[in-house]
């Protein structure tokens, strides 16, 4: 199981084949395992996939904001720490505050736009579309460097792929049409 996800096992998938916990402790007492995080373990001489084995420690991370422009091919920085999304309802395990930057939305906005993209690894993760990230950006603006959001609208612009009509829609969804507005007035 651990060659068919790309050398990582999490602790669920170990005792859902009937083997116990205590034996991955072995494991990686033996050299044969690397703990990556709480939960998730990766063969000792395997390339580590941090964004994989962050989003296995929870259903509802959906990576966000800079992490998406770089999934999405926005943006080319791949981020120092990730930014991930969680609906306002759940809470942030401890053991993850201090590796991501956390927003929350309320949870009927949670899923909107949410699409799966492979990470340079090759595994794939939970990300918002083009879309979706422009218009989060947008919302965190106070919290995000201001040239990275004229870089992540600028590179929108100019993207093939690009849906005007999705991101209008969505731009009303999340209350920054008017803010879309200025910015897309000045690159289009």
């Amino acid at each position: 199981m651990l060659k068919e996800n790309n050398n990582i096992i999490t602790t669920a998938q170990v005792t859902a084949l009937g083997y116990s916990r205590a034996m991955l402790s072995k494991y990686v007492k033996a050299g044969l395992l690397e703990r990556s995080r709480q939960g998730v373990y990766v063969l000792a001489d395997a390339v580590h996939d941090d964004m994989y084995t962050l989003m296995l420690r929870s259903e509802s991370i959906v990576f966000s904001h800079d992490t998406a422009l770089f999934l999405n091919g926005l943006s080319e920085r791949t981020p120092f720490i990730h930014s991930i999304t969680i609906p306002s309802n759940k809470g942030l395990p401890n053991s993850l505050k201090n590796e991501c930057v956390c927003y929350y939305i309320k949870p009927e906005l949670h899923k909107v736009g949410l699409i799966h993209k492979k990470t340079t690894f090759g595994n794939e993760v939970r990300c918002y579309n083009m879309e979706r990230t422009i218009c989060d950006l947008l919302r965190s603006r106070k919290r995000c460097d201001e040239e990275t959001v004229i870089s992540a609208i600028k590179n929108y612009a100019e993207c093939k792929e690009k849906d005007l009509n999705l991101l209008a829609t969505y731009a009303k969804q999340f209350k920054v049409h008017k803010e879309l507005k200025k910015y897309m007035e000045v690159l289009l």
